[in-house]
C-alpha cells in the first residue's frame, strides 16, 4: 500500500532543517520502508523549504507512522504540522 506523508516546518525552520538534512536523507537511505518519491516542500519563491511530501510503500500505517516519528527531522520537532494518508497511485504517466 501506498502513503503520503504531508508535514509542514514550524515558522523560521529553514537553519533547524539545513543542520539536520544530512542525517535526515542518511535514514531515508536507510529506513525499513521503501520510499517511492520524496522531497521539500517549498514556498512561492519556490526556492525556500518549507516542509516535506513522502509518497511511502509499506504493509501498514502503523509502520509509516513508526518511519515519521524515527526521521530525524521529527525527532528534532522541525515539523508543525503532519498528516499521514493512505494514498491509491492512479496515473503514473513519466
Amino acid at each position: 500500500m501506498h502513503y503520503v506523508i504531508h508535514c509542514l516546518d514550524h515558522e523560521g525552520a529553514v537553519e533547524k532543517r539545513l543542520a539536520n538534512y544530512e542525517a535526515h536523507k542518511a535514514y531515508l537511505t536507510s529506513a525499513p520502508v521503501k520510499t517511492v518519491i520524496s522531497g521539500p516542500l517549498l514556498a512561492d519563491d519556490e526556492e525556500t523549504m518549507i516542509g516535506s511530501c513522502f509518497v511511502i510503500e509499506a504493509d501498514n500505517l502503523a509502520e509509516v507512522e513508526e518511519f515519521n516519528r524515527n526521521d530525524p527531522f521529527a525527532k528534532v520537532d522541525l515539523w508543525k504540522t503532519v498528516s499521514i494518508r493512505p494514498f491509491s497511485k492512479r496515473v503514473d504517466n513519466r
